[in-house]
């Protein structure tokens, strides 16, 4: 059975990316023991002011390391423009 606190981590994760005008359609997110993993492609949705994804996307994981459940964030993603 999944730890509740990263089915929680997962959850905020999910929610901060969106908010942030982040597609994660393709790509696989896991919280295991704390550690958020995101592996695949991002990209900005349609609309979205990013000018840089890849920094914004590690500005979204400082922020993610600074959540209760989150205690890692690691990146291996593919930006697309």
């Amino acid at each position: 059975m999944a730890d509740v606190k990263d089915v929680r981590g997962l959850r905020v994760a999910r929610t901060e990316l969106t908010k942030r005008g982040i597609d994660i359609g393709r790509c696989d997110m896991r919280v295991l023991h704390g550690t958020l993993y995101i592996k695949g492609q991002v990209a900005a949705t349609k609309g979205a002011a990013i000018k840089d994804l890849r920094m914004e996307m590690e500005h979204i994981g400082r922020i993610l390391r600074q959540k209760p459940d989150i205690r890692d964030v690691i990146l291996d993603c593919q930006y697309l423009a």
